[in-house]
């Protein structure tokens, strides 16, 4: 096995010897002793295992239950024992937890500690939204966002900046360095896993316990993680995190970019990628209807060949997407011009939960007449699919409520949702003529936020 070497808590470390899906978190526990890391959920939902990475590119919260070794490669790593100072000063995060009282049984404070530490380094403010991959049933977060809202004005402590130094590593284990290399090795291994933000691979091995016997990591192809303009769209790389990618969008695209915020937590949104996103198939992938209903572009490639096609066209039943042996998500193509796109999604809780219905709308008005329609939903098919139905019911006709109201019966020529733990068949088939429904009204000016309260 190729050697890992990173900066593990200020110090440098060279790991040997590792099968390539050894997590981090095993091995901080197991090998390190460094048990102030834990262990809960381990699928990157709790947020215990929370860890601070660094490298040329910042500073990340990140989930080490999920995080595979050859990903740190060239990396710095702070655990909580490595937050506090060389003399035992404790970071401004740690003193103010402690003044303000925010532990009681203390199982998820590292990791709590662990996010607003990457917080405070970044100088983030939304601790609601940092803190919403760490999960705590016992203190409340009313003490521990008065915590990381006390500790905001401190300094960044000066022993972290240790972490920003470059690590001698050599080349990446496991790792193409490029997509043409990646292209070249792919095409003469077509049945390895690809592994961007291993943020639904790490639960094949954490909860599946399959067996990787081949994989290439796409950390190290920095072609791959670019956002350009290209002609009239966004060019994305597959491994684009759905981080960058939010920051990116929330200009051009605001509604797609708040929909993002709502893509799992911020330790999972800092890894997961948006090819992996597209080529993992889900149909309840958040990205997939929002881009569906932009008209997004998907790029393939297959050693020197690569083909475009519509994104809808890509996913053709539960399971299955239009791919080849050895063919991987090289990019997708956003248009530079959504100005009616709405995205909406349900779920049991506002913060990192899957989807029961995502729906996305982008209607194109001409005055008070619907020129086009572009309407797309996840978790009503087995793939995220357009309501062509709806839209053939909408398109030509004044936008009115009549004609809003009139479309509503098409929903169940377009879907026939299943009932699950999510929702049942008939409440996502509600909910999807309810969300045609709120963006009219939305459209018209009235107040829809879930997060609004109105008189």
């Amino acid at each position: 096995m190729a050697d890992i070497a990173f900066r593990l808590n200020g110090t440098p470390v060279t790991v040997s010897g590792q099968p390539p899906t050894r997590t981090l978190l095993d091995w901080l526990r197991e090998d390190r002793g460094l048990t102030g890391t834990k262990e809960g959920c381990n699928e990157g939902d709790c947020g215990a295992c929370t860890v601070m990475v660094t490298d040329a590119a910042g500073t990340r919260a990140l989930n080490a239950c999920i995080l595979f070794l050859p990903q740190l490669h060239g990396k710095a790593v702070r655990t909580v024992e490595g937050l506090a100072g060389p003399r035992g000063e404790l970071h401004p995060v740690q003193a103010a937890m402690v003044e303000h009282h925010g532990s009681q049984c203390g199982f998820c404070t590292p990791g709590f500690v662990m996010s607003m530490a990457v917080a405070h380094a970044q100088g983030a403010r939304d601790f609601d939204d940092r803190l919403a991959g760490n999960l705590c049933r016992c203190t409340g977060y009313a003490p521990i966002i008065r915590a990381a809202e006390a500790a905001a004005a401190a300094p960044v402590p000066a022993w972290l900046a240790e972490d920003r130094d470059a690590i001698a590593a050599g080349p990446a284990p496991f790792a193409p360095a490029s997509a043409d290399e990646l292209a070249a090795w792919y095409a003469e291994h077509p049945r390895a896993v690809l592994i961007a933000g291993a943020t639904d691979v790490g639960l094949w091995v954490t909860k599946q316990l399959r067996e990787l016997p081949e994989v290439a990591f796409l950390h190290a192809c920095a072609d791959l993680q670019r956002i350009e303009r290209s002609g009239g769209g966004w060019r994305v790389g597959a491994a684009v995190t759905i981080a960058a990618l939010r920051a990116a969008m929330a200009g051009p695209h605001p509604a797609f970019a708040e929909l993002l915020r709502r893509f799992a937590s911020e330790q999972v949104r800092s890894a997961a990628t948006i090819g992996g996103n597209i080529a993992n198939g889900s149909p309840i992938g958040d990205a997939a209807p929002a881009l569906i209903a932009m008209g997004a572009r998907l790029h393939l490639r297959r050693g020197a060949a690569r083909r475009e096609l519509a994104l809808e066209d890509f996913f053709l039943e539960y399971g299955r997407q239009d791919r080849q042996e050895g063919e991987f998500v090289e990019a997708v193509t956003i248009p530079a011009e959504a100005p009616g796109l709405a995205c909406y999604k349900l779920s049991k809780r506002f913060d990192q939960d899957i989807s029961a219905v995502c729906g996305c709308f982008n209607l194109g008005l001409n005055g008070s007449k619907i020129e086009s329609a572009r309407i797309a939903f996840g978790g009503m098919a087995g793939i995220p699919r357009r309501a062509r139905a709806v839209e053939a019911a909408l398109t030509g006709k004044p936008f009115s409520l009549a004609t809003i109201e009139a479309a509503l019966p098409a929903f169940a020529e377009d879907f026939a949702p299943i009932s699950d733990m999510r929702g049942s068949a008939g409440y996502r088939l509600q909910a999807a003529r309810n969300m045609l429904l709120r963006h009219f009204h939305g459209l018209s000016g009235a107040r829809v936020s879930v997060l609004e309260v109105a008189p």
